[in-house]
């Protein structure tokens, strides 16, 4: 004769009792949201007043509360600045940062690449040789630059202005690069080499896709550094067809004032480029800047 066997009657208690257990309910913090709502505040109300400002007549900036929006919110601004050679010190800011940010991650990545996976001395000592130029502030060594600037004959061109870009945003991003790729598995690297590829072939097809997160961070971080440089344009250039988008702000100062609405004008255009590539790559920044985080 069969025998049946019933399951156990414990699923309804268990459920019963799971929920007799009361949740533990969570206080909200108030001062975290406070603060949240105070910083959005530092943070908006600067880029609100450059908005509303640009929006302005010289004469109303002066007569009314810079805060308030326009009463006739007028594009001329934007005009005066479009006309004023805006897209040549565009292209020239595009020129620079361009070739100032592919050449940095080349050779910050190879660089990165064989420190990590070299043993040498000569590969240590580059390495902090790199370390040791995170240590010398730019200002201190404005005047050995011009100096081998002008005696290369390379004064108030742009190539005056791409070559220092690269040599001061190389150490921090081997630095960076190279911390990443210290996090690449070395058994990857093994079994590629079994299958007969050279060193070369694994940098480019192996340790740069893992660490594309990185790179597009180093990217981003040394273009914004070489687009918002002011101090080198200064110095190492004066004609006006080699002028960049920091110093095309001294376009609208006049002898005893200061066009203020052209000069925010100019300074929403010139931030236009840098947020579309942020819009555009925000995932990888993102991925980049948060990568170790979960380890």
């Amino acid at each position: 004769m069969a025998t049946t066997t019933r399951a156990p009657a414990t699923t309804a208690p268990s459920r019963q009792a799971a929920q007799a257990v009361p949740r533990k309910r969570t206080r909200p913090n108030f001062l975290a949201g406070l603060g949240g709502w105070i910083w959005l505040a530092v943070t908006i109300i600067p880029v609100y007043y450059v908005v509303i400002t640009s929006l302005k007549k010289q004469g109303a900036y002066f007569a009314s509360n810079p805060l308030l929006p326009p009463g006739s919110p007028t594009l001329s601004n934007y005009a005066l600045v479009l006309e004023s050679d805006f897209f040549r010190y565009v292209t020239n800011s595009l020129i620079v940062t361009a070739g100032s940010v592919l050449s940095t991650l080349v050779v910050a990545f190879m660089a990165a690449y064989a420190i990590v996976r070299g043993r040498t001395r000569f590969l240590t000592l580059t390495h902090r040789l790199f370390l040791l130029g995170l240590a010398i502030p730019l200002h201190a060594t404005i005047i050995p630059i011009y100096w081998m600037i002008t005696k290369a004959h390379l004064y108030d061109t742009l190539a005056a202005l791409i070559l220092p870009s690269i040599a001061f945003a190389i150490p921090i991003s081997v630095l960076i690069l190279s911390t990443f790729l210290r996090d690449v598995p070395r058994e990857l690297f093994e079994s590629m080499r079994l299958d007969g590829c050279t060193e070369w072939a694994m940098m480019w097809r192996l340790a740069l896709p893992l660490v594309r997160p990185a790179v597009v961070t180093v990217g981003i971080y040394d273009a914004l550094t070489v687009w918002n440089g002011f101090l080198f344009p200064l110095i190492l250039t004066q004609s006006p067809e080699i002028r960049v988008l920091p110093l095309s702000l001294w376009t609208f100062q006049g002898e005893f004032t200061i066009n203020v609405p052209a000069v925010l004008a100019s300074v929403v255009l010139a931030t236009l480029p840098l947020l579309v590539v942020y819009v555009i790559a925000r995932k990888q920044l993102v991925s980049g800047l948060t990568a170790g985080f979960g380890k």
